[in-house]
Parts: C-alpha cells; structure tokens; sequence
C-alpha cells in the first residue's frame, strides 16, 4: 500500500478542512498523535489498525464548516418533544484503501461547542446513516462548557446535537404545579402508610414485610423524583443527573419486585391455608425477602450500567430512549405484571380447588379471599400507569391521568390496606380510647 513509515498531510480549503495520516510497514512510532483540525480532534489506534493490514493504514479525517445547514439537526428523531440544535461543525473520518476496516477499539472525538450550551439542554453524539442523525454506537464520554468527547464503534460522519425543551406556555406551567402538588399529597399517605403498617405490625395475621418496603420504595422514589424535577436546572455535571436517574430506576424496579414478593406470599398463605404464619416464617423470613427485595433490582441496574453506562441521564434525569434503552426498566416491569397475572390465576384457580374440600373456618377463608383482592387490586394501581404512560403521546388529558394515577399510588393503598382494612380500624380505635379515655 505504501513505503513511508509515517506521513502526515494537511489540507485547508475555505469550507473544508483535511488531515491525512499514514503508517507504512517500516513505521518505528508505538502510537500516532491526534488528529486535528480547527475545531475537532480525531484519537484512533492507527497502529494496531496497520498490523492487521500487512503493516500499512491511512486515515482521513474532515471538517465541514457548512454541511450542517444541509444536514439538519431536525432529522434527529427522538420520541421526546425536544428543540435541536448543531452543537458542533460536522466531521468525517474514513479509513483509505485497506481491506480490513474494523476498529481495534472505538474512537474518539473532541468537538468544539459552536453555539452556548443551554442549562436544560441535553447534548447527544450522533452519526449520518444516509437518511438521518442516529445514535447507535455512539455515545458522550465527557463535556464541559466549550468541548465534548464523543466516543464511536465505527467510523461515519460525525456531529454533537444539542436537544432542549421548547419555550414553556402556560399549559406546561400548570402540569408542573399539579404534579407537584399530586406527588406531594401522595407521599403524605405513603407515610400514612408506613406509621400505619409501623404500628400495626404485630397484630395484623399476615406478613406485611412486603407491603412496608413497598412503600418505602414508592415514597423514596417519589420524593427523589420530585426534588429532581425542582431543581433540574441546578444538577451538574451530567453526571450527577446520570446517577440520580440510576437510582430512580433502582427504587421504583423495587417497588415492582416487592409487590412480586407479596403476591408469592399470597400464593404460599393460598397453598398453606391452615397454616399462613408458620409456613411464611419458615420459608421466607423477612431477612430473606429483604435480600431478595433489594438485590434483584440492584443486579438490573447494574447489569444495565455495565451494558449501556451512557443510557442514563436524559433531559429530566431518567433513562434515555437511546439503543431502546428504556428497556431496561419496561422488561422487568412487564414481565412482573406478566407473571403475576399468571400468579394470580393460579391462586384463584388453587383457592377453589382448596376451599372445595376444607373444613375450616368461614373467617378464615373471607380473609383469603379479601387478601387475593386487594392484592390483585395493587397490583393494577402500580402497573396500570405506567402501561398507560406508552399512550400519552403529547396528549395533556392522557398526561395529566398519568401523573395522576402514578402520584396517588400512595393515597390508593392507603385506601386499599388501611380504611378498608377491619383489623387497622380496630387498631386505631383502641390507640384513640388509649390516648383519650373520656371520650
């Protein structure tokens, strides 16, 4: 391919800058220096790309300073109602005339800021695939006010978009304080909820380990998310967003598989009838569904990170829509409500069969029955909002049920567990009579 054991050549053009670097078989030198233009540096392992092609490899690198009028930002589709904007000049780098063209290890681009970085604004690396900005393979390693490091799994044509919320209206300002004052009345009951299983531990029939870190989760979850969306603005570095988001999905995955611990219980009390305490002590102790509570989600989000560490942190420091990321969270959550649905079929049809040949008492088996109920009932108040947040699509009736019924899981249980509960109102009584003998 070529003699030279290194050459570098320059090329400036009024729109147009170029670097060529080439690496011949006698070439002495370990590494290559990055390539540069005036707003953008290319680092890729030329070196080892040439040991694989007979000791020989090329690299072109580009910078465009007017292709970005021709390739809109708008042709950037994301599924959030985001302004975008080019953040930077368009660059291209291209391997020349090699016939092994896959990367040793994914290279990376510094890209000069060419517009200011808005406070709320999210920036993405992107690449050209003939029709559109795309994102797969590409992701942001590192930003500050000026530059950002985009790292890629293969070579295209490059660019940094900036995405950011349009001008907020009224309408916007109205769902903000409603979704602040909904989350707030719900964490209310949600620690109306935790002092009321709190007190009532010991005297309630069934374990009710379950329900309580439930709602721990929902109420941290909750009030996170809430002090999150306040102070949006305030959160830096990206980091920061990115771990905020990572617990987020940390807390609310452990809300789903807590309910999945509570309705195995329920299937254990089914199967065991005339046993509910003592087999649900021995088979699950509240130390085992505390572990099992905890680590299952920690081990999602951790498998998630080592996977994608780049999918967290979007413009609201959630999970990011990119590489279907939003996966990551959706899977889990369906196939829990999946499986307990098929979980509760089993119960029904098993409590049928049970109660068929049972002498026990009446009591007893209304309790079963309530018991099935009201956990089939929270089983829908937590899975039912965020299947429907799938269909909200920019429709403020639909978001506003959303985030009406995701807010008020709290208030729901309470409702469910506490003022339909008969052995709770007994319990509050005998507290009021307790505190308060004349009256």
């Amino acid at each position: 391919m070529m003699n030279t054991p290194g050459a570098y050549y320059n090329i400036s053009l009024q729109e147009l800058e170029i670097q060529i670097v080439m690496v011949g078989p006698n070439a002495s030198m370990k590494n290559i220096p990055p390539l540069n233009t005036s707003s953008a540096i290319l680092d890729i392992d030329l070196i080892k790309i040439a040991k694989r092609n007979n000791g020989s490899a090329a690299v072109a690198f580009m910078s465009y300073t007017n292709v970005s009028n021709m390739l809109d930002p708008s042709l950037f589709s994301t599924a959030e109602n985001t302004q975008k904007s080019m953040m930077s000049t368009v660059v291209s780098a291209t391997l020349i005339k090699i016939t092994n063209t896959k990367l040793t290890k994914p290279v990376n681009f510094t890209l000069q800021h060419t517009a200011e970085l808005l406070s709320d604004s999210n920036l993405i690396c992107v690449y050209w695939n003939n029709t559109a900005w795309i994102v797969d393979g590409c992701y942001l390693l590192q930003s500050n006010s000026s530059h950002t490091v985009c790292s890629c799994e293969h070579l295209s044509t490059f660019a940094l978009i900036m995405q950011h919320k349009p001008p907020r209206d009224s309408s916007g300002d109205r769902l903000d304080m409603l979704n602040t004052v909904l989350v707030a009345v719900g964490l209310v009951f949600l620690s109306l909820n935790l002092l009321t299983f709190a007190i009532c531990r010991r005297n309630l029939r069934v374990n009710n380990t379950a329900r309580l870190n439930l709602c721990i989760s929902l109420l941290l979850a909750h009030l996170l998310f809430l002090l999150t969306q306040k102070f949006l603005q305030h959160i830096q570095p990206l980091q920061a967003c990115a771990v905020l988001a990572g617990i987020l999905h940390f807390l609310f995955l452990s809300a789903f598989v807590w309910m999945l611990i509570e309705a195995v219980l329920l299937f254990i009390s089914v199967k065991n009838l005339t046993k509910i305490k003592s087999k649900q002590k021995e088979i699950l102790g509240w130390k085992c569904l505390i572990v099992i509570g905890y680590i299952i989600p920690l081990v999602v989000v951790g498998v998630s990170v080592g996977l994608f560490p780049e999918g967290y942190g979007s413009p609201q420091c959630w999970i990011k829509m990119e590489r279907n990321f939003m996966w990551s969270f959706l899977g889990p959550v369906c196939f829990i409500l999946v499986f307990n649905l098929v979980l509760f079929i089993i119960i029904i049809l098993t409590l049928r069969s049970t109660l068929a040949g049972l002498n026990s008492d009446l009591s007893q088996i209304k309790e079963i029955k309530i018991l099935v109920f009201k956990t089939l009932v929270q089983s829908a108040i937590l899975g039912c909002p965020w299947i429907l947040g799938f269909f909200t699509n920019g429709s403020e009736v639909l978001e506003i049920l959303f985030l009406f019924l995701n807010s008020q899981q709290g208030t729901f249980i309470f409702l469910v567990y506490c003022v339909l509960n008969q052995e709770v109102r007994q319990q509050y009584r005998k507290l009021m009579k307790a505190c308060c003998p004349y009256n």
